[in-house]
């Protein structure tokens, strides 16, 4: 019997990047690199992943909070309202997804669904979320005061949101990593976009982290190379 044998595949040859690994580039010029490299049929994020010198185990040294963007970020933000009836009205009139109070929190309870990314709260809301803490801690989603989604007028956090307002925190390893804007995005609203996160994690730095905050910060297209960029 005849011995039947595959072709071996052909490796997929990696693709290569016409610029300096080593090199700091000056934003504008990342910016350009960038759009450049993206490989995306869609409109690819340009995203900024921010490497910082804090201790990651130190509660006093976790960095957490929010900037609004000049520019906003080309992204639709699902936002969910957690408020009292009394505000559900300007909640859904400042473009709430989903409003509601101790209904939408044992529904969530029940199901374990979280349809949106980012939730706001009243402070009068906040003991009542008790219930669903694990399951929005876990997942990011809990309002804080820190990055403004607990507030007593969260008609105005949801309008910031929907316009552009980031939040960001540190991840284990204490990288930031926020999303822009996108490659569709003229390189001057970019770069303004940029300036202002990179001003908001400088006045984030907490008091007590001593030696170099930011030492590191690299900016990229969805899929695209990491590209140094020179503060």
């Amino acid at each position: 019997m005849k011995k039947t044998t595959t072709k071996p595949q052909k490796a997929k040859k990696a693709k290569t990047y016409d610029f300096d690994k080593t090199k700091a580039y000056s934003i504008e010029e990342a910016i350009e690199l960038s759009k450049k490299f993206s490989q995306t049929k869609f409109d690819s994020s340009i995203e900024v992943h921010v490497r910082l010198g804090i201790d990651t185990r130190k509660g006093d040294q976790q960095i957490r909070s929010a900037v609004a963007l000049p520019h906003g970020t080309g992204k639709t933000v699902k936002v969910a309202a957690f408020v009292t009836p009394g505000k559900e009205k300007e909640a859904k009139e400042a473009g709430a997804d989903i409003v509601g109070g101790d209904e939408l929190i044992a529904e969530i309870k029940k199901t374990e669904k979280t349809d949106f990314q980012v939730a706001v709260a009243e402070p009068a809301m906040m003991k009542n979320l008790a219930p669903i803490a694990k399951i929005l801690g876990t997942r990011g989603l809990m309002p804080s005061p820190k990055n403004d989604t607990v507030t007593a007028d969260p008609a105005k956090a949801i309008a910031e949101l929907k316009k552009g307002k980031v939040s960001f925190r540190n991840d284990d390893t204490g990288n930031i990593h926020v999303a822009i804007g996108k490659t569709s995005f003229e390189t001057p609203k970019l770069t303004e976009n940029f300036s202002t996160l990179v001003e908001a994690i400088k006045k984030a730095k907490p008091s007590s982290s001593k030696g170099t905050y930011i030492k590191n910060v690299v900016i990229s297209s969805t899929m695209g190379p990491g590209i140094k960029v020179s503060l």
